[in-house]
């Protein structure tokens, strides 16, 4: 068996299982030798259910041999973010007071692949709470990025990303509130797709102690993978309503609405509020330069009637409020310190900690604010059908251990900035509840990959999908990182 089968695409591998090429018990374990091979360089699966993977596997090969009807993800090895509760596996959401947590029932999505044949073996990593653009925590340690091992693969999914890049896994359900899923798919290679909010379930989702009775606002579930064709696979298995008797009604999401070469195409690729490092800026000049040059018409110009600048009074409050049940109560209570005494005159931290301790008053002014931008939203693609974006203002960067969101820089073109200005612009789309997928449309001139966004209107996600299949034949999608060519 060939040591670069777990590199092929899922739909590749479940393609061999159908026809008995392979069997799953075979593909489970040709993954488990990947992760022998590289895990210790990487970091990235860091609970295994090893035991029970192979029983499902097996019955899933007995019931192909008898001629037994299969769903449409069966005997395909995958795994998932620990930021999602799987039944009879250590489940933490990367914090301390969990690490000892097994959960008594699966996340709905967790659910939703289970029903459909696929075989879960194992949790990858992410930060506390899903709370940093980096997967590390103290109880697994830090995730390296296959590309580079000194640099992360992102966060919060960056488990998921770096295991994909490296064959790992076949595919990963990650979550993003700031751009989780987004990020980690620019830095390590790979795709990912954030849906509309409100498509896929939450329940399961790990964020706080006491997690799983609600839904965070702006967070959403959601497919990593190695190509667009397999994010779809997925994402259809996991828009699939529950079982669960409060499920609540299930959106029909609209076909594409077009072929990708009659969409209406804008961009905006850099913006003098948060511009992008001249090596990915350059990645994705060169891609609207290519998509023009085949023919499809492509608007720079064109924009919402939104305020860039909202994204740092409207989002990143809407986002740091919808992830405060995270905080411990001595966190919470040195933020409420800071709102009353003003004793800090850093505006991050301070934008922080007022939304963290936010008035309901106040954060449904926030809300209403947010919901006339999502009419503006709405405005702008009844003349456009995707929009291109950057994820992030750079490409993977070295680990940074000390310091958090709000603390640590980044060196940018030899200039310091903000390390959050990492999530701006996922945030940009996100708190409006735009779907976004993402896929790799090339690499710096240090072999650092670079991904881009196609963010469509509230529930186009099948509009950006296809987008993004497009780009992904014309530029190439994901392409093998040296460490993963296993001799």
């Amino acid at each position: 068996m060939s040591e670069e089968l777990g590199l092929l695409p899922a739909n590749e591998l479940l393609t061999l299982l159908a026809s008995k090429t392979i069997s799953s018990v075979e593909l489970l374990e040709h993954l488990l030798r990947r992760n022998d091979a590289l895990g210790s360089q990487l970091n990235a699966i860091i609970t295994f259910d090893t035991d029970n993977a192979l029983a499902t596997a097996r019955a899933i090969d007995n019931a192909r041999a008898n001629e037994e009807s299969l769903g449409k993800l069966a005997g395909l090895p995958m795994t998932v973010k620990d930021a999602l509760a799987v039944k009879g596996v250590r489940s933490t959401g990367g914090a301390v007071e969990l690490k000892n947590h097994v959960p008594n029932k699966d996340a709905d999505v967790v659910s939703n692949v289970r029903n459909a044949g696929a075989v879960v073996f194992g949790k990858t990593n992410l930060p506390r709470w899903s709370g940093d653009i980096q997967a590390t925590n103290e109880i697994f340690g830090t995730t390296n990025n296959p590309w580079d091992l000194s640099r992360g693969p992102g966060g919060s999914s960056g488990g998921a990303s770096a295991a994909l890049a490296a064959g790992l896994t076949a595919l990963e359900i990650g979550t993003d509130i700031g751009g989780s899923i987004r990020l980690p798919a620019h830095f390590a290679g790979v795709c990912g797709h954030k849906p509309s909010y409100g498509v896929v379930s939450q329940r399961g989702y790990i964020d706080h102690v006491s997690y799983g009775h609600g839904d965070a606002d702006v967070n959403v579930v959601g497919p990593l993978a190695r190509c667009v064709d397999d994010l779809e696979l997925l994402f259809d298995v996991l828009i699939e309503p529950s079982a669960r008797p409060d499920q609540p009604m299930r959106l029909t999401l609209p076909v594409p609405r077009s072929d990708a070469r009659k969409m209406r195409v804008a961009a905006w690729i850099n913006d003098e509020n948060c511009p992008t490092s001249i090596g990915v800026a350059e990645v994705l000049e060169a891609a609207v330069s290519a998509i023009r040059a085949d023919g499809i018409s492509v608007d720079e110009t064109a924009r919402p009637d939104v305020k860039f600048e909202d994204v740092h009074t409207v989002g990143l409050p809407l986002i740091s409020a919808a992830t405060s049940p995270g905080r411990t109560d001595e966190e919470f209570e040195a933020l409420q310190e800071i709102v009353k005494n003003k004793s800090s005159e850093d505006p991050t931290l301070v934008m922080r900690a007022s939304a963290s301790t936010v008035a309901h008053r106040d954060w449904l002014l926030l809300a209403e604010t947010r919901d006339k931008n999502r009419r503006k939203w709405w405005n702008f693609f009844q003349s456009w059908d995707v929009l291109l974006a950057p994820v992030a203002i750079t490409a993977a960067f070295p680990h940074q251990i000390e310091g958090n969101l709000y603390t640590r820089t980044l060196d940018v073109d030899g200039g310091e900035r903000p390390y959050a200005d990492l999530i701006v612009w996922t945030s940009q789309f996100g708190y409006v509840y735009l779907p976004s997928t993402v896929v790799p449309v090339g690499k710096t001139k240090e072999g650092l990959p670079i991904g881009i966004q196609v963010v469509g209107p509230y529930l186009g996600d099948r509009t950006t999908i296809e987008f993004a299949k497009y780009i992904e034949q014309l530029l190439g999608g994901y392409k093998v990182p040296p460490l993963a060519r296993i001799k």
